[in-house]
């Protein structure tokens, strides 16, 4: 049985601003193809979540020679954004604003899976609290990272 797919966007502008205008975090995993620990995360957390409609997953393949566009609507290959985003391991969670800024620390690996579900969780939870109208009138005015 093959695993459930996540969206593999044209923008992440676009999916950023559909997610917060829908009030969800927007998650974006680095995967391989043939990487197991990237179809755990995709078939255990990050598809079911998406279904229920708690967030927003979309997934780059780091090898990808297909240009994106960017946050900052420039095009780029997911090869380019993994250097950019200094990806080292597959799968690595992201966690973005609408703007292209992360939220949450990222979230790399799979070492521990029994706890992958907890980080994922308070991370999340950070992503959602960066949302909230007062977090982002709070780092406006602070000029402090969410």
């Amino acid at each position: 049985m093959a695993s459930p797919q996540l969206e593999q966007p044209h923008s992440l502008r676009d999916r950023a601003l559909f997610a917060q205008n829908n009030g969800l975090p927007l998650v974006i995993m680095t995967t391989l193809k043939g990487c197991p620990f990237c179809d755990v995360v995709r078939t255990n957390y990050l598809s079911p979540m998406h279904q229920r409609t708690e967030l927003i997953a979309l997934q780059l393949d780091i090898t990808d020679g297909v240009p994106v566009e960017y946050f900052d609507g420039q095009w780029l290959t997911p090869r380019e954004i993994s250097r950019l985003w200094k990806n080292r391991v597959a799968p690595t969670l992201y966690f973005f604003n609408a703007q292209g800024r992360e939220v949450a620390e990222r979230l790399e690996g799979m070492a521990v899976p029994d706890f992958f579900g907890v980080y994922l969780d308070q991370r999340l939870a950070l992503a959602r609290e960066a949302m909230r109208p007062s977090a982002t009138s709070r780092n406006k005015t602070t000029g402090t990272r969410p």
